[in-house]
């Protein structure tokens, strides 16, 4: 199995998954993203990383004595399918995908800290497209204006921004929205940034929530179909291993709609 796997193309795989991908997309298109009030397309944007051997897998550098793959991923959140996987090496950086995403007009973008950089961020505003994420901790901006919030929603603060800084200024000059929010779960203090001036905030901080799904999609892809087991050390193997997993995925999700 470990020779088949290096000798076929991994790519005829990906482009069966993408195959499946899309007729599950039809399939689920008229379903509900149990957000009030929001009929737009959602998806959440996020990588898990697979560790691996260096000394059996030595293409796959991470760290000094550690491999390992990252699997950078886009699931829409009607499903969830995914929708883009995209496979590197365990050093590319989670903000480097962002550059290979063509961003969709209307539609939203949920994504950690992780892939805050502003001048990735401005190309989806210059799309015509939103994204909800978390400030870091670092976020400097200066306060344009605030507006009322509505009690009993856990959110303590919306306020219209822009950047303070010259460099980020520069990368992002349009005004941002920044909604603070308390968990009523957990009573965490939650801050939002969104190029969504017009959604009610409670609305983003339940957009924000909802990417979670995207952990229960890489959660159950590792728990139910043993990918962290590899038939073959090469790139090309490790590559036909994940897509196959996509494929039973997305499978299912199929069988389980008809």
């Amino acid at each position: 199995m470990a020779d088949a796997n290096a000798a076929r193309d991994w790519r005829i795989y990906r482009d069966f998954g993408l195959l499946l991908i899309e007729k599950a997309r039809k399939l689920y298109a008229g379903d509900p993203i149990d957000i009030e009030d929001l009929d737009a397309t959602v998806y959440a944007i996020d990588s898990t990383t697979v560790d691996l051997c260096l000394a059996l897998f030595p293409w796959a550098h991470f760290r000094r004595k550690k491999g390992a793959v990252k699997i950078h991923t886009q699931i829409e959140l009607r499903g969830p399918v995914p929708t883009m996987v995209y496979v590197t090496d365990g050093k590319v950086h989670d903000v480097n995908w962002l550059d290979a995403i063509s961003f969709e007009t209307g539609c939203f973008y949920l994504i950690d800290r992780g892939y805050v950089d502003f001048e990735r961020l401005y190309r989806i505003e210059q799309a015509g497209a939103f994204f909800v994420t978390r400030a870091k901790s670092n976020f400097r901006f200066n306060r344009r204006h605030s507006r009322l919030v509505q009690s009993g929603t856990g959110v303590v603060a919306d306020q219209i921004v822009e950047l303070r800084e010259a460099g980020s200024k520069k990368k992002y000059p349009a005004r941002l929205r920044r909604i603070v929010f308390i968990d009523p779960e957990t009573n965490k203090r939650l801050v939002f940034i969104t190029n969504n001036l017009f959604l009610p905030a409670n609305i983003i901080a339940a957009l924000y929530k909802a990417r979670w799904r995207i952990e229960l999609f890489f959660k159950w892809i590792k728990g139910n179909l043993r990918i962290k087991s590899f038939l073959g050390h090469d790139e090309n193997a490790v590559k036909i291993q994940i897509w196959v997993a996509i494929v039973i995925y997305t499978l299912l999700m199929i069988i389980r709609k008809r």
